[in-house]
């Protein structure tokens, strides 16, 4: 039979709202195991993001895998390629260091034969494509910072001495203490 570690991860309330909470992604790989007879091993659980490997749960499985070659899993599952990487450099680099392990990571949801050299390029559209989504939200959210400032509105939190009030219209603004009214 073979063994699984299953990785669950997420990094915002976003993808729990999506379907991709823990839960979620626990439920679809338990299934796909037990239909599949796959034993499940250890079941890892992460909430960060997917720009590089330095996650708090991903960085103490690895060191179990590199320290325990005989209780070593065939596997590590995920439901999709986003939920292991989203960073092409590294997704390259970390599946090399598992296969070296003999370990395959797989997405149930988006399976790949890696003995089929065509799925390279699936596996790089997987990934590229969840790199390009972090990129333009971090580009669209620092294009909205700018356009507040511009506007006069303060992002975050009030510089000391000021506090934010939300106004009857539903915009929010930033006020020198003493301005505030009772």
């Amino acid at each position: 039979m073979k063994t699984a570690i299953i990785y669950i991860r997420v990094s915002t309330d976003e993808q729990a709202q999506k379907g991709y909470s823990q839960r979620s992604q626990e439920e679809k790989l338990n299934k796909y195991c037990k239909d599949n007879q796959i034993e499940i091993v250890q079941t890892v659980f992460e909430d960060h993001s997917a720009k590089n490997f330095e996650r708090p749960a991903w960085t103490t499985m690895m060191k179990q895998l590199n320290m325990n070659k005989a209780a070593r899993p065939r596997l590590i599952l995920f439901t999709r390629w986003d939920r292991f990487s989203r960073n092409t450099a590294n997704a390259y680099y970390m599946i090399t260091q598992l296969q070296k392990l003999g370990i395959e990571p797989q997405a149930t949801d988006q399976p790949l034969d890696m003995s089929v050299p065509e799925n390279k390029v699936l596996l790089a559209m997987y990934i590229v494509t969840a790199e390009v989504e972090n990129d333009r939200r971090s580009l669209n959210i620092k294009q909205g910072i700018h356009k507040a400032k511009k506007e006069g509105r303060y992002m975050g939190r009030a510089p000391i001495g000021y506090l934010n009030i939300s106004l009857p219209d539903g915009t929010k603004q930033s006020f020198p203490v003493s301005q505030r009214q009772h």
